[in-house]
């Protein structure tokens, strides 16, 4: 039997949101074997695409065609956590067959059930070691992991499927340095047909080609991200001068409609006072003037029509220019003065066992970046700190307004626009400050009125900043969990500019070391089970090594110290 490459192909696609929003329409795509990387701005559609492929949306027209089995890893991963580990795996029907064979249970419906995959579960423990799991039990159960965990999980399962077609949005989102050192390995190592949205640059380096969705359409590269850069800057530098040479053709067919009028004009100055003084008779006057009008009409026409060709080039020039829009972060001025006090900590003990030994201060505009493995209880600290969570036991007391940006993006009411979302947290506010704030952030007219269930990761996280932005009273702490999971690049550069601009205090948990890096970051700090201070070449040394159990806080034992 003869083998068939693998594709996806996309045939007059259209989909369209229930308000009306088209995200594409008469769509093609066709993808072949090898890794792809699916990159374009925030709300292109770049998720919506693969939820149309992966059948969670339904097209309003068009065919999508999968050949082989199709594997599918959400940006958003939504797991039961009273599912076990082996259910979320796939194996759980084939465990208990084996388990039961093992006991002693002849039945034949636990042969069918194991279908000879009597190394099932050796299988999914080396998936599993593979993508750093090595200690999660196939009996625990997912409450009992962290998120980034939960998406190497998720993972584990489609790599133990083994699919044909494997789509990743968003892969990276919550995973620590190790866990992605292991999705990379993953990545590199996959034969068949690969499609992954990504704002990781570490990953896209790692792909064959490059697609770049782009109003409604696909534009090929082919290398890693580092080539796609490169060509599209060729392509915008040979754009901008084709700008240029269209407004100097512009400039100049001006210049000849107008010289053209003054010289018509001054011939018929001429014709007019031949006739006036009789120089010539009166009929040839009549005829030349009669001539001249028909030239000047020709000549005029032919200018004006040289002039409008001219435009349309030029027209033609600039569209083929980027403009991009990108956000435009204005952080409340909420300046922190160097000795006063922010965040006090003392003896705190948080769910799932992590704790902050002795006392933490925080005082003046400092910038603490809070690093640690997956599950180590970085988001748990910051939603204590926020009054979301209760302590186990210990005291933490914030002594200036804060603001937490969670992980999830989950403040925002779904059923309700991003107009309505905002004003929730600003009730004195008008409308129009409302608006004027969201304008900022992209949402202009009625894309400030589209329901919050609707946007994209990066739209999302727009709406939830501006609407933590502009709430009162303004916050002088700002705290933000993994705040680069769904922006674009373009939005990372705004956000870390936005950020460098702030003048009050900040915590920035986050797994993305080169975007803590450029923050200006004056403490680093690793929680794993305690609080230490740490440096970024210690994080990023720690990835480097292999991976442990736990990172070790400190060395030659002995008691964490204070940290002031």
């Amino acid at each position: 039997m003869a083998h068939h490459p693998t594709f996806i192909t996309c045939t007059s696609l259209s989909f369209s949101w229930p308000d009306g929003t088209e995200v594409v329409d008469d769509f093609r795509l066709t993808v072949g074997p090898g890794r792809t990387g699916l990159v374009g701005l925030n709300g292109s559609g770049k998720s919506t695409l693969l939820k149309l492929i992966a059948g969670e949306l339904t097209p309003a027209s068009g065919t999508v065609r999968v050949t082989g089995e199709l594997g599918y890893l959400p940006q958003n991963l939504v797991l039961d956590t009273s599912r076990r580990v082996d259910e979320i795996l796939g194996i759980d029907a084939k465990r208990a067959a084996l388990h039961a064979i093992e006991a002693g249970d002849p039945a034949e419906e636990h042969f069918t059930a194991l279908a000879d995959d009597w190394d099932v579960e050796e299988r999914a423990r080396a998936t599993l070691d593979q993508l750093g799991l090595g200690a999660v039990g196939l009996d625990r159960t997912v409450g009992e992991v962290s998120g980034g965990e939960s998406v190497l999980l998720r993972l584990a399962a489609l790599l133990l499927a083994r699919p044909d077609v494997l789509l990743l949005d968003e892969p990276t989102n919550n995973l620590d340095l190790h866990a992605r050192a292991r999705l990379y390995e993953a990545v590199e190592n996959w034969s068949g047909v690969l499609v992954v949205v990504s704002h990781d640059r570490e990953l896209l380096e790692r792909v064959d080609q490059i697609a770049d969705l782009r109003d409604g359409a696909v534009a090929w590269y082919g290398g890693a991200y580092s080539d796609y850069e490169a060509a599209l800057a060729a392509e915008q530098d040979a754009a901008e001068r084709m700008v240029r040479v269209a407004e100097a053709d512009v400039q100049r067919q001006k210049r000849e409609l107008a010289d053209s009028q003054m010289k018509l004009a001054r011939r018929k100055r001429y014709g007019q006072k031949s006739f006036e003084n009789k120089v010539v008779p009166k009929i040839v006057a009549n005829n030349r003037r009669s001539e001249a009008q028909v030239s000047a009409g020709k000549h005029k026409a032919l200018h004006a029509e040289r002039l409008s060709e001219a435009r349309e080039r030029l027209d033609a020039a600039v569209e083929a220019v980027r403009d991009d829009d990108e956000i435009r972060v204005e952080l409340p001025r909420t300046s922190v003065p160097p000795g006063r006090e922010v965040l006090f900590l003392r003896n705190l003990e948080l769910r799932y066992g992590a704790r902050v030994a002795g006392e933490f201060e925080l005082r003046g505009p400092e910038r603490i970046a809070l690093v640690g493995r997956n599950g180590a209880g970085k988001t748990t600290l910051l939603r204590t700190i926020a009054g979301e969570l209760a302590p186990v036991s210990g005291e933490t007391e914030a002594r200036v307004p804060l603001r937490f940006l969670p992980q999830r993006l989950d403040v925002l009411d779904d059923g309700l626009s991003v107009v309505e979302n905002v004003a929730r947290f600003a009730p004195t506010a008008t409308g129009n400050a409302i608006r004027a704030r969201l304008a900022r952030f992209l949402f202009r007219g009625a894309r400030a009125d589209q329901p919050v269930g609707t946007l994209s990761g990066g739209e999302r996280f727009r709406a939830t900043l501006a609407a933590l932005l502009l709430a009162e009273p303004a916050p002088q702490l700002l705290m933000l969990d993994e705040p680069t999971n769904n922006l674009d690049m373009a939005s990372v550069r705004k956000l870390t500019a936005a950020l460098d601009a702030y003048e009050g205090a900040l915590i920035v948990a986050s797994h993305d070391v080169t975007f803590l890096e450029s923050l200006g970051i004056t403490r680093w700090l690793l929680l794993d089970g305690e609080l230490r201070p740490t440096t970024a070449e210690e994080v990023r040394g720690a990835a480097s090594s292999p991976r442990q159990d736990r990172l070790t806080p400190g060395s030659g034992g002995g008691a964490t110290p204070r940290i002031r």
